[in-house]
């Protein structure tokens, strides 16, 4: 049977591994990461302490190891908070640290004033029995349901693993306390609580890595769909979001409209106003674009200053009709740039699908109406008057 000291070595090694992972993300700056880093600083120093227990001073052997690793417990539901960006009020935020106060104070009295190790099992397990459940519960609610599950059903199945077993320890050790003088001695009882310790911490902090990692993910996943600098669809996204629509369209019964939109004289406002100027009136556009078309409608930067709308309509002019507000609002609203501020026009060109060509046909009789519009004089709309299809 394995040793209550070799099992708290081997949950050492575990979050020494964790740390060295944890530390490899630090650069990539996601929330919760750093708590979550610490609190396995916290647990390795903690199960040292719990290790030489027998022959430490109390003061470290259990009030110290004790506290340590219910701050450890406390940190990664911090992590947690941080990393689904939940915002406590400070009184919801000190709480918990208060209730880490008052189980110091419990191990304190019933070390030195009533010494009770029972008692001290009783006051920790239901610290980290609230502390795991706040923790299954935060990733239970908070979980991205866009996102892959696994991940964050793993880690709120070991902290409810966790919290399971503090809750029935502390129960035996309230009903019917084995008979044991400190953590270290021999038993089954203590065997099976510390080797479930030795499977839930390792498990949770392997989850936390993985949920990091989704993270990641999920940044590579948006960096590919959408254009960094307006937050529109990239090209190749819209691109595949155009081709699936037009794909759709017989099936579902709907026409399909493109207006291909660049902004006007852009050229001018970089060389005037700089670079930083021109990256600033392509975020105002693509803003203002994003906020007034339908969430059904696929809106994406296509090149430079060249951008696309691909919509779902009855008729051609209700598709001129939505440009033709964009162009006005965007003629209106002036853009905030470097050393001042900035007014801008665009201009566009609206072709509507046949049912039969290709996308490419398709954008390239949009772009030539584009073009039109140019040469009429910029800040204006081209469309054919009327549909070409029945």
């Amino acid at each position: 049977m394995f040793s209550p000291v070799s099992i708290l070595v081997v949950t050492a090694l575990s979050s020494i591994l964790s740390i060295l992972v944890l530390i490899s993300l630090l650069s990539h700056a996601i929330d919760g990461v750093p708590r979550w880093l610490w609190a396995n600083v916290l647990a390795i120093v903690s199960l040292v302490l719990f290790a030489v227990q027998n022959v430490a001073p109390a003061w470290l052997g259990i009030v110290v190891a004790n506290q340590l690793l219910a701050a450890t417990v406390l940190l990664i539901y911090e992590g947690c908070n941080d990393f689904f960006d939940v915002r406590m009020r400070p009184v919801q935020h000190w709480a918990g640290w208060i209730m880490w106060l008052v189980v110091m104070a419990g191990i304190v009295y019933f070390t030195y004033v009533v010494p009770d190790v029972n008692m001290r099992v009783v006051i920790v397990s239901a610290f980290h029995a609230a502390c795991d459940l706040a923790i299954a519960g935060r990733v239970l609610i908070e979980r991205p349901k866009e996102r892959p599950r696994y991940n964050y059903l793993f880690v709120a199945g070991a902290a409810a693993l966790g919290a399971l077993g503090h809750t029935v320890r502390g129960a035996i050790y309230v009903v019917q306390p084995p008979a044991q003088s400190s953590l270290l001695q021999p038993g089954v009882m203590q065997i099976t609580f510390l080797a479930l310790g030795i499977l839930v911490l390792p498990s949770l902090c392997i989850g936390l890595v993985m949920m990091a990692h989704d993270r990641l993910a999920q940044r590579l996943e948006r960096l590919a769909r959408f254009d960094d600098l307006t937050g529109a669809l990239s090209r190749k996204a819209l691109l595949a979001t155009a081709a699936e629509r037009l794909a759709r369209a017989p099936v579902e019964g709907r026409r399909e409209y493109v207006a291909v939109v660049d902004v006007d004289h852009f050229k001018s406002v970089n060389d005037r106003y700089g670079h930083a100027a021109g990256d600033e009136v392509l975020r105002h556009f693509a803003s203002i674009v994003r906020a007034r078309i339908r969430e059904s409608d696929a809106f994406g930067r296509i090149g430079g200053e060249e951008f696309c709308l691909f919509c779902t309509a009855h008729q051609i002019g209700e598709v001129t009709a939505l440009v033709e507000r964009l162009r006005k609002t965007i003629e209106a609203t002036p853009c905030a740039v470097p050393g001042g501020v900035l007014h801008y026009t665009f201009s566009a060109g609206i072709a509507a699908w046949d049912g039969r060509e290709p996308l490419a046909s398709l954008m390239a009789r949009a772009d030539g109406l584009l073009y039109a519009a140019k040469v009429a004089g910029r800040n204006r709309v081209k469309a054919p008057a009327a549909d070409a299809i029945a």
